[in-house]
């Protein structure tokens, strides 16, 4: 239960601060892109440090299934992750219409394709392949841990909106986009955003394992619960 509930926490504050920061910046100004990709990788950093000791602070379910497909995470923890994240974000997405509806939000910071659907799809790809590839050569285990694992995800999170937030939104994260696309109702693109993140993320283990060799996941024999560790 407190994998549960530590994904929820960590995912909720995500979606809570990244996207209120899009509504604000629509609202009032001020906040900027850069101020924008800033949030959402300041954000990730915080629950790392906060959470990343009992659950290894996902909050991304393409996340989890990456860990999964390196063996670093048994299959069967998979819904109790997912659980969390999407609960997190959807109360997220559902705190901020309340908060703000007084005013004309848009789509609550739903993520959209800005260019076109398939230039959306491979930016997430692309984005995601680089966040996944990021967290499994500095986490231990699935979790990621450590006096600067925090710092490199959350600013390969704030490095991947910089640039690829103008074109896709630079969701990473089924989670991420799932809450304010069902509050606002935006849900034309969602697949792209619910697929992309995962296709990106499974890519990432072989190039880890081509780099890493067989440090990149060492399963101890003693191992109880499956996932694996690079120590």
């Amino acid at each position: 239960m407190n994998i549960i509930i530590a994904e929820f926490i960590g995912t909720f504050c995500l979606v809570f601060a990244g996207c209120g920061a899009i509504v604000a910046d629509s609202l009032f100004g001020g906040v900027t892109h850069v101020g924008i990709a800033m949030t959402f990788g300041l954000v990730v950093m915080a629950m790392i440090y906060s959470v990343g000791n009992i659950s290894g602070a996902h909050l991304n379910p393409a996340v989890t299934v990456g860990f999964c497909a390196a063996r670093r995470l048994p299959w069967s923890a998979v819904p109790r992750y997912f659980a969390g994240q999407f609960l997190g974000g959807i109360a997220a997405a559902a705190l901020l219409a309340v908060i703000y509806a007084g005013n004309s939000t848009g789509t609550l910071g739903s993520t959209l394709p800005v260019n076109g659907v398939l230039q959306a799809f491979f930016m997430e790809v692309v984005l995601s392949f680089i966040l996944m590839f990021v967290i499994l050569n500095v986490s231990t285990g699935h979790k990621e841990k450590g006096i600067m694992a925090g710092v490199a995800v959350g600013g390969t999170v704030a490095l991947d909106a910089l640039f690829g937030g103008p074109v896709s939104g630079a969701s990473m994260n089924p989670a991420r986009s799932l809450g304010p696309a069902l509050a606002s109702g935006t849900l034309e693109h969602l697949w792209i955003y619910m697929t992309a993140p995962v296709v990106g993320t499974l890519l990432a283990s072989p190039w880890c394992r081509i780099v890493q060799g067989a440090e990149c996941c060492y399963v101890p024999s003693d191992a109880t619960d499956g996932s694996c560790t690079t120590e």
